[in-house]
């Protein structure tokens, strides 16, 4: 199979400075025939490091979570190191939370594109690294958050006693996990608390790119209603089959990967360097309390964020 070149860099990223990979490793790619061609880059960039590299290709699964063939699992959870680059995650399954317990360093990469190996992925994960926790400390330290944005956006969420986390893209250590491409620092709010008016102006999950606006008003950390048009429609139908935390604020995100652009797809949008996303549903991941079917971010454009009345953001741009 002839490989991209234009491919290999995001690649060779992803397995050098991200995973870590050393001469003599064993490591494993799980794929699907959907994605393969992308995968075998993967493959050819961990042999490259004189790593015994194994390329799987299931069945293209249904759904995210549903689980890979039993021999798939097995050898996830006897090499060092496992790609899953797959159509829909494996993130949430069994087979990988076994493998991460037995100590492999694993890199979920569902719905991986050209693009995104073209871009985010060829980032400097050193300084996403750097900004990312200094990020993540700087949300551990503060009590209040307040969110603003020249579309009318004015929130405030209580984050005291709550521990800033960052996405750093480096999963170089015994037992690692994370998605890739990286690069944010995210809190999870107080559930119950957290009151104002949210407008979502770049990427909604469930809905997409928004030619239009989404307001929403949240009182005591729950939205109470949602307005702007067929963006919103469609984001109300999303949550109303869903379960009563679905409406409720559940975590406060920041991108820091400067080479990631919004494309349609909050795996990278939410990474967006300059911008914030607010979570809805579930945060027991995360450091939260609060369990729900749904996981659902809005990611809103040049924001202002301050932090116990400091300016962290001012309308996209960093103040560290």
């Amino acid at each position: 199979m002839e490989l991209d070149s234009s491919l290999m860099v995001g690649a060779k990223r992803a397995v050098g400075q991200c995973m870590g990979v050393k001469a003599g490793e064993t490591g494993l790619i799980v794929t699907d025939e959907k994605q393969m061609f992308l995968a075998s880059h993967f493959a050819r960039a961990a042999r490259e490091l004189e790593a015994e590299v194994f390329l799987m290709e299931m069945n293209t699964r249904k759904m995210h979570g549903e689980e890979p063939p039993a021999v798939v699992g097995n050898v996830m959870s006897a090499v060092d190191f496992a790609l899953l680059i797959t159509s829909f995650s494996l993130t949430h399954t069994q087979a990988r939370d076994n493998a991460t317990k037995a100590g492999v360093r694993i890199a979920s990469m569902p719905m991986l594109t050209p693009e995104i190996v073209r871009g985010p992925l060829v980032a400097d994960y050193k300084e996403v690294k750097k900004v990312s926790e200094e990020l993540g400390k700087k949300l551990s330290d503060a009590s209040e958050a307040v969110l603003e944005s020249d579309k009318g956006t004015s929130l405030i969420l209580n984050i005291s006693e709550r521990v800033g986390l960052a996405d750093t893209g480096i999963l170089d250590t015994r037992g690692a996990f994370g998605n890739l491409p990286a690069g944010e620092a995210l809190i999870a709010p107080l559930e119950r608390h957290g009151s104002g008016k949210l407008v979502i102006d770049g990427v909604m999950a469930g809905v997409g790119m928004l030619d239009e606006d989404i307001v929403l008003t949240i009182e005591n950390g729950r939205i109470t209603d949602i307005s702007g048009g067929s963006a919103a429609k469609k984001l109300e139908e999303i949550m109303s089959n869903a379960d009563e935390n679905a409406y409720c604020v559940a975590e406060l995100g920041i991108g820091t990967n400067k080479e990631a652009s919004l494309m349609g797809n909050l795996l990278v949008d939410e990474k967006v360097y300059g911008t914030v996303h607010i979570g809805f549903g579930d945060n027991a991941h995360m450091g939260g309390e609060q369990e729900s079917c749904s996981h659902l971010d809005g990611v809103v454009l040049n924001p202002t964020l301050k932090l116990d009345g400091a300016v962290l953001i001012e309308r996209g741009m960093y103040i560290l």
